[in-house]
């Protein structure tokens, strides 16, 4: 059933609304994409404070060029899904990238480009996003990187006091 022009204007204020408090913005396409598939991939988006949003090509643009974003999304082929972020920047390229490994899934959805901090991606770009690591391991590597040192330093003080102890343990046994 076609959508009223009152419709049309809710759901392109939504997504301006969308638009102007999102980090980042991907474009999926997708296919035979069954109910369970949706609803799956909706929950991690939603796990990441993202969100996933259909909508007509026509109003996606509205919305983009309210926004001035100069990116036509009639461009992409097919059905298009924005993918909207709130706090991490590559957290739906993540997670559509991981929903992608899946053999059965990989024709089902598919990257078109994206946004992030106002540039304009493209698919390659967006699929390079989705396999970097994630800001919790990148933390999770400076803080072993930090930790290395001290460690080691740690390491050595103890080898130092055991040796120490293995020289008093032989002097008492030998008398």
């Amino acid at each position: 059933m076609p959508k009223n022009k009152l419709q049309k204007q809710e759901i392109f204020r939504t997504l301006s609304e969308k638009i102007k408090n999102s980090k980042s913005l991907v474009f999926a396409g997708f296919n035979a994409f069954g109910v369970k598939d949706n609803e799956e991939l909706r929950a991690k988006l939603k796990a990441e404070n993202s969100e996933y949003y259909v909508a007509k090509k026509t109003l996606i643009n509205l919305a983009l060029k309210e926004s001035k974003i100069d990116i036509n999304v009639r461009d992409f082929e097919g059905k298009v899904a924005a993918i909207f972020s709130y706090e991490d920047e590559i957290a739906p390229a993540k997670i559509i990238g991981a929903f992608r490994k899946d053999k059965e899934k990989v024709e089902k959805v598919f990257f078109l480009g994206g946004i992030l901090e106002g540039k304009i991606l493209s698919k390659d770009q967006v699929e390079a996003l989705s396999q970097l690591p994630s800001k919790q391991e990148l933390y999770a590597s400076i803080v072993g990187s930090l930790n290395a040192p001290v460690s080691g330093f740690v390491n050595v003080l103890a080898g130092n006091l055991r040796n120490f102890v293995g020289v008093l343990k032989a002097i008492g046994e030998t008398k």
